[in-house]
Order: structure tokens, then sequence, then C-alpha cells
């Protein structure tokens, strides 16, 4: 059973996607609440593995709360539920530490989608987002231009063998968290979404 924390300032936002989950046996949601400073002091009490998280709230907004939430609780995933389509904002909460970033205009099944996806420990971006990374960074994405590092070269290696986060941590004597790192960095620096991508890019450019 997947635990997941709405974190949204709008009522009308959190019954929509309450009733949208209703019939999603796989999704318990274990708590409502409306800024990023009821979400850290509701996150003493309540477990979950999943915060859909809304960027634009009053007091303290998506943003800085993700970044708290990734700090104090890096083993829970933050997806951000957002309107703002601009690039900005999807690069800027990537970078503060969210799993994924999905417009709220998606279609109930995008969102179940990604509250899984990102459980699974990959990286989800709704797919009516533009594309946040530059078109000539795009065509330049091969080996020689990127710079991986060599731990970052071992996990990719390792992804493209089909080998879960836990088992890549293991074989490489690293945390589970620092796996995630390094996959997350890896998607931003290749410009792709999902895992696929990764093995695609890693084939083409002869690294496996």
């Amino acid at each position: 059973m997947i635990r997941l924390i709405i974190t949204d300032d709008h009522p009308i936002v959190r019954d929509g996607i309450k009733r949208i989950l209703a019939t999603e046996k796989g999704i318990k949601i274990v708590a409502y609440v409306k800024d990023g400073t009821e979400l850290m002091q509701k996150l003493e009490k309540v477990e979950t593995d999943v915060i859909l998280m809304d960027i634009n709230m009053p007091g303290m907004n998506g943003i800085e709360a993700t970044q708290l939430v990734r700090k104090k609780y890096p083993n829970i995933k933050v997806l951000c539920f957002s309107q703002y389509d601009e690039k900005r904002f999807v690069k800027l909460v990537l970078k503060r530490g969210a799993n994924g970033y999905l417009l709220k205009n998606a279609a109930a099944t995008e969102l179940i989608l990604a509250i899984k996806t990102i459980l699974g420990g990959n990286m989800y971006l709704s797919e009516e987002l533009p594309n946040i990374f530059d078109e000539k960074q795009n065509k330049q994405s091969n080996y020689s231009n990127m710079k991986i590092t060599s731990r970052e070269r071992d996990v990719l290696n390792e992804i493209c063998n089909e080998k879960s986060n836990h088992e890549i941590a293991r074989l490489l004597l690293i945390s589970h968290n620092t796996v995630e790192t390094h996959r997350a960095n890896l998607l931003l620096k290749v410009g792709v979404k999902n895992t696929a991508g990764l093995v695609r890019w890693a084939v083409e450019n002869n690294i496996v």
C-alpha cells in the first residue's frame, strides 16, 4: 500500500484528488495539509511514502518544503503538482530534490502512473511539459561531451544491467539515497525522462 500526503492550500484540489484515488486500491491518502509548515509538523506524526506537493502555497511554499523534506526525510518521494509549466520552475524543484513534476491538468491515470513511477526509484516529468533541456544541449549529449563522473558511470552500467537501486547500492557499497542522487543527476545531464531513456542513450554512445 502506497501512503500519500497531499499538500495543497485549495480544498477543491484536495477533494478532487481524493475522488480520483478513491478507487485506486494500492494508494492510501494518510493526510491533507495546506502548506509546507503544516506538512513538516505532520511528518513528525504520520509516516508516508509519497508527498504530492503544490508549489504556490502561502507561508512555506512547495519549493522550500521539498528541500526540507529531502534533507530530513530522504526516503520520502516528492511529486510536485503544479499549474506552472515554465522550465525554471521544473528545474528549480528538481534541483531542490523533487522526484517528479506533474501538471495539474494531468489525467487521473497519469497521476497514478507518476506516483508509482517515482516510488519505483525513477523520475517522472509530465508528458505535457515542454522539453526542459535546450535542443542544443540534447544534440551534444554524447559521452565525450558529457561531464559524467566515474561513479555516475558505474551506476549507469548497473542500471543498464537491470539492477534496482537497492541492488546497485549493495554492489557499489553506497547508500540507496546516493544511488537515487546519481540516477537523478544522470537524467538531468543526459536530458531524458526515465530509465529507458538512460539505457538507450548509453547504448547509442557505446557505454555498455
